[in-house]
């Protein structure tokens, strides 16, 4: 396969026929039907997501390859993730959101910002070409804060940590590891293949309100998780700070011996 398309669903039972006519034409656009699949995860749906999402591989309403996972129960976005990235086998994973807040006919353009030497394509609704429209300020203040937290400790080129619409190289999907099982896992996977050498570049993006269904982000939990991961982050510069510092100071030392 050239793409794979991961999509995590979590009772989106009122957004998978606006998924199938929004990402149908873009597919097409992608490349010939056998180059191209689609893996839905259901996260332990509730509702009729899931024999809907069987529907919809039956008939072929994508006009790809389709793939589908289940997670029974609710295991989070990251496990919904990693499910996902397992079943994959395209040279390009791109992960988009199944509400559309991410609007699926920005896959091309995101796809245009990838190159041989790009590890991740990322939007980035906070980058100054991006924005944000008709989302309720509460909910960015998450994703905003986070990132902001994120530009000072990893790298401050990249605006946006916390979109989960981006396109990755299998390779990085292969060699890099997130362990949350939650909403973390978006940030946590990019500031890991940052940290890990992989070159990351951002697509300026809107970020739109959802249409249909509710956000299933559990704010304080999310919050926690972010802050917690960020310590780490801060502990293991400090780290690297003490050892080359030690290591600059023993060859001071040597030097001036000798």
């Amino acid at each position: 396969m050239d793409y794979s398309v991961v999509i995590p669903c979590y009772n989106e039972e009122s957004n998978l026929g606006r998924l199938v006519d929004g990402l149908r034409p873009v597919l097409r656009d992608l490349g010939p039907a056998e180059s191209t699949e689609v893996i839905l995860v259901d996260d332990g749906s509730t509702d009729s997501t899931w024999p809907r999402l069987t529907r919809l591989a039956e008939e072929g309403l994508l006009g790809c390859t389709v793939r589908l996972e289940r997670h029974e129960p609710n295991r989070g976005l990251g496990a919904a993730l990693r499910t996902g990235f397992a079943a994959s086998s395209g040279r390009i994973i791109i992960t988009t959101d199944s509400d559309g807040t991410y609007r699926f006919s920005e896959i091309p353009k995101l796809m245009s910002r990838m190159s041989a030497d790009v590890g991740i394509v990322t939007a980035s609704p906070y980058h100054p070409e991006g924005g944000v429209q008709n989302v309720p300020p509460y909910r960015l203040i998450l994703s905003r804060g986070s990132s902001l937290i994120y530009r000072a400790l990893v790298d401050r080129r990249i605006h946006t940590y916390t979109a989960l619409f981006r396109a990755y190289r299998s390779d990085v999907i292969k060699t890099v590891e997130f362990r949350s099982d939650g909403f973390l896992a978006v940030a946590e996977l990019l500031v890991n293949a940052k940290l890990a050498g992989f070159r990351v570049v951002e697509y300026p993006a809107v970020l739109h309100s959802r249409v249909g269904g509710v956000s299933k982000a559990r704010l304080a939990r999310t919050i926690v998780a972010h802050v917690r991961f960020q310590f780490n982050i801060l502990m293991r510069r400090m780290g690297y700070v003490r050892r080359r510092r030690s290591a600059e100071d023993a060859t001071l030392e040597l030097a001036q011996r000798r």
